[in-house]
């Protein structure tokens, strides 16, 4: 794969108002093309400016001599740089016109406009981090919680990458002991050299499967929790989303039907993000509006990964509830028995309730909702540990990989034990390796890149 020589620029802060806007460029023209419109406070360009330097002067239009902004500016020479290039950072004042002005003047003096995620690529085929660690920049970028952060920085650290390096080396030790006697096939394999063999590539599969299962629980600190609050009409589901947020999102009446559409928030449980959605009332309607709802509830509730099934427990169960929990009854989720401040009328002694996690609570006054969210989070992170040690895979794409790599290490075991012949054991053990290579970035091709950085921001 062909390394980049041109130089790239782009905008790396939010576009919009704010105190300071940074436009980066990276490459080797990155000096170059920042001096040509960039007047120093002293004698010294950006040419001659030692790395990690910061200096002072303003940005000026080459073509009109037109001062353009006050700016700072850092030079990170290569390879001590985030993509191991020249790189140079502009520090001018936040706003649209600014920063754009700034990208455009650099644009037309010989950089080109960055690809998404473009700097983070160059990172990665200059080798300063592996594909995992390119990942978890994105991931950071989107973390929403403290606990999502950390498993975002542990892979930025590169411990996914040196476990899935150490297996990888591990499988080609295997490999090459059994191309050993394929080289020189005068020399019979020995019993006892072929039960190493399928052990040693059981342990590794076996470490692989750990990988994998931990990506069950762990995917949701990266994806979020996406749960659904499902309901007839004015049980309160509205007020229960409030509650839960701690803020009046949702409007709240008497009349039945108030929701007509879904309404979606992110909330943090234990460090869980949530993405929850308040949906219309379930019901048979013959309104239009209301039915489209109603429908868009029910598509909200397929894809949701739990579910937060309302009832009004101040009322007998009606027919519109009990068909309901029909519908959650492959899902799951918990049953909140709302308004628990009034006489209730729901009875614990009700079949549904035998089979189901319950809670009773009073949305309104915000009685239970504490033990609502722990409820959610033991029951979707049954197994997880606030002090995890060990590396936990958070991204499909690995998972995939590490399960293609197990069934390819499952093969090569029964080949052996079967007295097959070991080139076929040699090619499953090889296609394991390039499962494992593809994760890290050991191989690549350019449709596993474009699928990962066509995903990030401009400008990172």
């Amino acid at each position: 794969m062909n390394l980049p020589d041109d130089t790239i620029a782009a905008i790396s802060t939010p576009v919009g108002q704010g105190g300071i806007g940074i436009v980066r460029l990276s490459g080797p023209r990155a000096s170059e093309i920042a001096d040509k419109v960039f007047r120093p406070g002293g004698r010294k360009g950006l040419a001659k400016a030692k790395t990690f330097s910061m200096m002072y002067g303003h940005v000026v239009d080459p073509a009109s001599g037109r001062e353009i902004d006050e700016v700072l500016v850092t030079v990170m020479r290569s390879p001590r740089s985030y993509t191991k290039e020249d790189v140079v950072e502009i520090n001018c004042h936040g706003g649209m016109v600014a920063v754009r002005g700034l990208l455009a003047l650099l644009l037309s003096e010989g950089a080109r406009l960055a690809e998404p995620g473009e700097f983070t690529k160059r990172a990665f085929l200059n080798g300063r981090i592996s594909l995992t660690q390119a990942e978890a920049v994105m991931d950071l970028i989107s973390a929403r919680t403290r606990e999502s952060m950390k498993l975002a920085v542990d892979q930025l650290k590169g411990r996914l990458s040196e476990k899935l390096g150490s297996l990888r080396e591990s499988l080609i030790e295997v490999c090459a002991h059994a191309e050993a006697y394929i080289d020189f096939p005068e020399e019979e394999i020995e019993t006892k050299t072929c039960e190493e063999l399928i052990a040693r590539t059981g342990e590794i599969k076996a470490e692989l499967e750990g990988l994998s299962k931990t990506f069950e629980e762990a995917r949701f600190f990266r994806e979020g929790l996406s749960i659904a609050i499902v309901g007839r009409p004015n049980v309160g589901k509205s007020s229960l989303l409030n509650a839960l947020l701690k803020k009046d999102r949702a409007i709240v009446t008497e009349i039945p039907g108030t929701t007509r559409d879904t309404i979606e928030e992110y909330l943090n449980i234990q460090g869980l993000p949530v993405r929850i959605v308040d949906t219309a009332g379930i019901r048979h309607s013959a309104e239009a509006v209301e039915r489209e709802g109603i429908r868009r509830s029910l598509d909200a509730l397929q894809s949701a990964d739990y579910a937060i099934a309302v009832l009004d427990g101040s009322e007998p169960l009606h027919a519109d509830d009990m068909e309901i929990l029909e519908i959650i009854k492959s899902k799951a989720a918990v049953i909140a028995i709302n308004k628990s401040d009034l006489a209730p009328q729901i009875s614990p002694d009700e079949v549904f309730l035998q089979a189901r996690p319950y809670i009773r609570l009073s949305a309104l006054r915000g009685e239970g909702i504490e033990e609502l969210k722990s409820m959610i989070f033991r029951a979707n992170l049954k197994d997880w540990e606030e002090e995890r040690e060990g590396v936990v895979v958070t991204n499909i794409r690995h998972k995939q990989a590490l399960d293609l790599a197990a069934a390819a290490l499952g093969r090569a075991a029964k080949i052996l034990a079967e007295n097959r012949p070991l080139e076929i054991f040699s090619i499953e053990l090889r296609d394991a390796a390039d499962s494992i290579g593809e994760i890290t970035g050991a191989i690549t091709t350019d449709d596993i890149l474009n699928r990962i950085f066509d995903d990030f921001c401009i400008g990172k």
